[in-house]
């Protein structure tokens, strides 16, 4: 009779859990105290289907025959198998051509955070300290999430407290009376979260709060981007009207005196300027209920209703990050603040407003008093940066000028791009246009564990371990635990480690000392875990060795703060307690961001009409998939069960479907002025008339370009890649114009999940 599999702890991003291998395949056991394990467990298995994986090195025909270059193959060509010597050889002979030729700022380091739960194997950072080790790079700062969100804050708010220190799940449970959210608060967003999660808990908490008596209203053109058991009043506002309508309740409030005039008095600047914007002083135009009706499509009535309810209560609102990843995305989130400044409950327990909530489960979970186990980066000579949103942009046109938060910058010539870790043809927009830029360097290096669109756009493709296939430390700040990841499989083929395979490039550019220190992986582990401890207050020491630590697998980490207030000792005194912002104050008018002179951000919030595209009557919403992280194991049990016609799902309103004589199951058309892509035609009376919603993350598949884009239904070759604004430059992706039709004709197969090699 066979031994019984050996489960072994393991973490990731949405979730812990135990996995084991068995004759079956591989066995995964969510974590035994989560009260709510994310339903994406059922996708890794996944991880280890060597169908898609990428199991040796390969090389470009293109590239090997012709040598580096712009290439417009690249994208489309023929790969060519090698060994791990011959890879490594080349790719440090490319990246030593390129900087002593032309510099280390011709060198860009693309990588994204979300590969790994683990602190020692985040390819971000393994990379960037490879590179910077190896004379500097070129970056990209802040994310596709919320890009315009992280520049905005700290003008009007001094930092980024509200997304990192938010008042806690705890505490609006206990206190908040009627939580606004626009946005919503998606459950399937709560079920991942940076470094991992082994409690979700936010949707109890919600329950909490709806036995205790909280009112909830969801602003969202979706209706389930709230669960069906709060009894949400629900408003389908139109997309992207979320300013319209606050900027309409910040009028009613004070035009019916249910404002807070001591606090936009005592905590805040720039009232006075807002207050001329809003009554109409500055364009004749007061932002009234009406005004806002005639714009977001919520009656005016139900507008005015909702600001009274709003005064009676103690109000939390909530502020989806998708709020953001649109054009002018930076004005919902300055309108929710100044939303909040009105009512004037900032810092009191379960009032005030927080941004992001439900956009990660760690958002208002509380978060650790201390530091973890994290694996220092190095100081990176180069200077240079782009918002991460325009890295097509930085490809096409190198030398262009462009503005970006007060500074004039230039995109640098970019002739090496090294990408570990992320897929930007999952993250960015317009995915055509993105793949024209991807021909411009003279060669692209990817690690990649699958055969994604990155690595089918590479000239070297080095095949990466999958979390599961080495060991690593599992924890995040608003966690309350820290997990061994250890190995539940040997590496599959050739694959090889970020740090492995960075290791060999270091030696061949004779700086393998500098990056590795001397030390090997569990050497690294066991360096992290142990200078952690020496460094954590007496009380939080888990009192255990490293190798104690291993045997037992996780170790709950001590003092967590589950109860916390976002602004409490502001609120009790703003001038021993100012904020980090010019004013020391909540900034309504920002005199900084005003001398900037933008036309699409000026000094306070402001509507702007949004841009039309004539023949495109739908508005499209492309949100995070309820089925996958991203496009992270898009071929998993979970996301794969949810494909219509083996493609993405599509969501429509019965009457905009009827109209156009379709119906669930049909395989239909999207198109826009980018491109066009096909998708499983869902109807749905939980999308608003006029919505079509469309999750990002299928794997993109361009293999049959005379029908469209992506034949898979991956929205982001629809989308527009163009900043939020010039204060930001952050990402549009959220929303954009398009036509659903019937598709007609012979359906192309989805080939995304099938390797351009022979395993």
């Amino acid at each position: 009779m066979p031994e019984p599999a050996a489960f072994r702890s393991h973490s990731s991003h949405w979730g812990a859990f135990d996995a084991a291998l068995t004759p079956a395949g591989l066995a995964v056991h969510p974590d035994a105290g989560d009260p709510a394990p994310a339903a994406l467990l059922r996708n890794v298995p996944a991880a280890l289907d060597e169908r898609l994986r990428v199991l040796a090195p390969y090389a470009r025909r293109g590239w090997l025959e012709r040598g580096p270059g712009p290439d417009p193959d690249r994208g489309r060509d023929e790969y060519v198998r090698i060994s791990w010597a011959e890879a490594l050889d080349r790719a440090a002979a490319e990246l030593d051509r390129v900087r002593t030729r032309y510099g280390n700022t011709a060198i860009f380091g693309g990588s994204y955070g979300w590969g790994s739960a683990g602190r020692f194997h985040h390819a971000q950072s393994q990379l960037h300290r490879f590179l910077a080790v190896a004379g500097g790079y070129v970056r990209s700062v802040n994310t596709y999430s919320s890009g315009a969100a992280e520049v905005l804050l700290p003008h009007v708010v001094g930092d980024h407290a509200p997304i990192e220190r938010p008042t806690t799940w705890a505490v609006l449970a206990e206190h908040t009376g009627h939580f606004v959210c626009f946005g919503g608060l998606p459950d399937k967003n709560a079920q991942v979260n940076a470094g991992g999660v082994t409690r979700h808990g936010m949707a109890e908490e919600l329950r909490r709060a709806k036995r205790r008596g909280a009112r909830f209203t969801l602003v969202s053109p979706l209706r389930d981007d709230l669960a069906d058991d709060l009894g949400a009043d629900w408003l389908p506002l139109a997309p992207g009207t979320d300013t319209a309508l606050m900027l309409a309740l910040c009028f009613t409030l004070v035009e019916r005196g249910l404002h807070d005039e001591e606090f936009l008095h005592t905590h805040c600047e720039g009232f006075p300027e807002l207050w001329r914007y809003l009554s109409g002083s500055v364009d004749g135009v007061p932002k009234s209920p009406q005004w806002a009706e005639a714009r977001c499509g919520i009656p005016a009535g139900k507008i005015v209703e909702l600001a009274e309810s709003m005064a009676a209560h103690r109000t939390m609102i909530t502020l989806s990050w998708s709020l953001q990843r649109s054009r002018h995305g930076e004005q919902p989130l300055w309108a929710g603040v100044a939303l909040a400044c009105v009512l004037g409950q900032i810092g009191l327990p379960g009032g005030g407003f927080g941004h992001g909530y439900a956009s990660m489960a760690g958002i208002g979970a509380g978060s650790l008093p201390f530091p973890l186990p994290t694996l220092r980066r190095g100081l990176n000579p180069v200077r240079e940066f782009i918002p991460v949103a325009r890295v097509a942009d930085m490809l096409l046109h190198p030398g262009e000028e462009y503005d970006y938060n007060g500074q004039r910058l230039r995109y640098p010539a970019i002739r090496l791009v090294h990408w570990a870790g992320g897929n930007p043809f999952h993250h960015h927009q317009d995915l055509a246009r993105l793949g024209r830029a991807f021909t411009r360097p003279d060669t692209v290096l990817v690690h990649e564990q699958f055969w994604t669109a990155t690595a089918r756009h590479a000239d070297l493709v080095l095949p990466v371990t999958t979390t599961l296939e080495r060991e690593d430390l599992g924890a995040a700040r608003q966690d309350a635990a820290l997990v061994a990841m250890a190995r539940v499989s040997p590496p599959l083929g050739e694959a090889k480690s970020d740090f492995e395979i960075l290791s060999g490039l270091a030696k061949r550019l004779g700086v393998e000392h500098e990056f590795t220190e001397g030390r090997d992986e569990r050497q690294w582990l066991e360096w992290l875990y142990e200078s952690w401890r020496a460094k954590l207050p007496p009380e939080a020491d888990p009192g255990l060795d490293f190798a104690e630590f291993w045997r037992k697998g996780r170790i709950e980490l001590r003092e967590a703060r589950p109860e916390h207030v976002l602004y409490a000792d502001f609120r009790a005194d703003p001038h021993r307690h100012r904020l980090p912002t010019p004013s020391g104050r909540i900034e309504l008018f920002s005199r900084r961001i005003a001398s900037f002179g933008y036309d699409d951000c000026p000094g306070h919030p402001t509507w702007f009409e949004p841009e039309e595209e004539p023949g495109f009557p739908l508005t499209l919403v492309a949100n995070n998939p309820a089925t996958r992280l991203h496009s992270q194991l898009d071929h998993g049990a979970e996301s794969a069960g949810a494909k219509v016609a083996g493609r993405e799902p599509v969501r429509m309103h019965p009457g905009d479907a009827a109209a156009r004589g379709l119906s669930t199951g049909d395989v239909v058309l999207v198109r826009s002025p980018r491109g066009s892509a096909l998708a499983g035609l869902v109807v749905s009376d939980a999308v608003r008339p006029g919505v079509v919603q469309l999750s990002t993350g299928a794997w993109f598949d361009p293999t049959a370009p005379e029908v469209a884009t992506c034949v898979h239904g991956n929205p982001n070759a629809l989308t527009r890649d163009v900043g939020s604004s010039r204060l930001a430059q952050g990402c549009t992706g959220q929303l954009t114009r398009v036509e659903v039709v019937a598709f007609r004709g012979e359906v192309p197969p989805v080939r995304a999940h099938e390797p351009p090699v022979p395993g």
